[in-house]
């Protein structure tokens, strides 16, 4: 997440995700799915401050992943998984079908995320339960939650973002 290799984690970093997001999916400034990838990372982003409590607005890598796993647990504010399932797979769905195909998903993990292609088309056919072709977005939201929630190495969300 530090996209700018300083040893942090800042809201810049997430500004970047973001504008990659809406670059990548060719999201115009007016488009509800920009405005709601943007509204989502910057609540997000806050509820990593609140939970890390740093000095400053920047985090290590330390604070990072226990400021994550904490909320990821508390959905007092907000609920980070159901909340990015959702603002990730409307940028997602391009066509608008309410499902992610084969393209869709590669589009995702290599641009987005910048992960390798053989890794971008085995967790998309992990991640497509039923074998149709596609990710549906309950297909989607549930290997969210497994990548957050699960123990479980060979649930198909813990391939969420390839061999990591």
């Amino acid at each position: 997440m530090d996209a700018n290799n300083d040893a942090y984690v800042d809201w810049s970093d997430y500004q970047q995700l973001v504008d990659r997001y809406v670059s990548v999916f060719k999201l115009g400034k007016n488009d509800p799915r920009a405005g709601g990838i943007q509204a989502f990372y910057q609540m997000y982003w806050q509820e990593l401050i609140r939970h890390a409590q740093p000095n400053g607005q920047k985090l290590t890598k330390e604070q990072f992943v226990e400021a994550n796993r904490l909320a990821s647990i508390d959905t007092s504010r907000l609920n980070m998984v159901e909340g990015a399932g959702h603002a990730i797979f409307d940028c997602m769905d391009v066509n608008g079908d309410n499902e992610i195909s084969k393209e869709e998903f590669e589009t995702f993990l290599r641009k987005v995320w910048k992960i390798s292609q053989p890794d971008a088309i085995e967790t998309f056919h992990k991640l497509d339960l039923d074998g149709d072709g596609s990710i549906s977005r309950q297909e989607f939201i549930r290997a969210v939650r497994e990548y957050f929630y699960s123990n479980d190495p060979n649930a198909p969300g813990s391939l969420f973002f390839g061999h990591i």
